[in-house]
């Protein structure tokens, strides 16, 4: 279910506020079937390698009487062949802790399912008010698989216009990242597509690595002597 099938074609705004991305969300869930018994959360901007996809899904056939799946997340710096260092990760959710995302939700389990709070805090929530990922730990599954989640890359044709969107100029990060092995890399990146779609392959530029080598070490200082923010953005 996309926003643009929920809003309908002819709305041609390119952006939405915190507010109204929750509120889209919401009608998302409204409009899944019920006879559904598993969510997948995915965003625009989230790919996932072949090998990671089949293994999530082999799981949640085979086992309905968990509540929900937990996945490591690449987050890309630069280009496609960089992410940031899994100590960068602060999430913890069922004892692991690092770059992780609740992607899956059972929907058999879970009554009152319903989206809240604004993005950037924003969170899928049951009928008593708790959070998916606070709910029993035992019934939430990691499985360790990744996708690569684009959210640090520049995602339209120009910076000025990426800053348009919702909270985007805050996400885009100047960092140093750890390579990532070709075998990693999804092979739909480079597929043939039309002209008009820009090319993800390209390797980010000699000014972007030049600049992360003097923010990085500020970041990591930050990490340390400052409490990390759980909550959102």
């Amino acid at each position: 279910m996309t926003e643009r099938r929920i809003l309908g074609r002819n709305d041609s705004r390119k952006s939405f506020s915190a507010q109204e991305h929750t509120k889209l969300r919401q009608q998302m869930l409204d409009q899944t079937p019920k006879e559904f018994t598993w969510l997948m959360i995915l965003d625009g901007d989230e790919i996932w390698p072949t090998k990671s996809i089949k293994k999530t899904t082999q799981y949640i056939r085979k086992n309905p009487q968990t509540d929900s799946v937990v996945v490591r997340t690449h987050n890309l710096v630069g280009d496609i062949y960089h992410r940031l260092p899994e100590s960068a990760g602060h999430y913890q959710i069922a004892g692991h802790k690092g770059h992780l995302s609740l992607r899956f939700i059972n929907l058999k389990n879970t009554p009152g399912l319903c989206v809240k709070k604004p993005h950037g805090q924003q969170g899928y929530f049951d009928g008593q008010g708790t959070l998916i990922q606070d709910r029993d730990p035992k019934k939430i599954k990691f499985i360790d698989v990744y996708y690569h989640h684009a959210t640090h890359l520049q995602r339209s044709a120009t910076k000025s216009a990426d800053r348009q969107v919702t909270k985007r100029a805050q996400k885009l990060k100047h960092q140093l990242g750890k390579k990532i092995s070709k075998t990693q890399i999804p092979k739909v990146f480079f597929k043939s597509h039309p002209k008009i779609v820009p090319s993800v392959t390209l390797k980010a530029p000699l000014s972007f690595w030049l600049k992360s080598i003097l923010l990085t070490p500020l970041r990591y200082t930050k990490r340390l002597l400052l409490p990390v923010n759980t909550s959102g953005y």
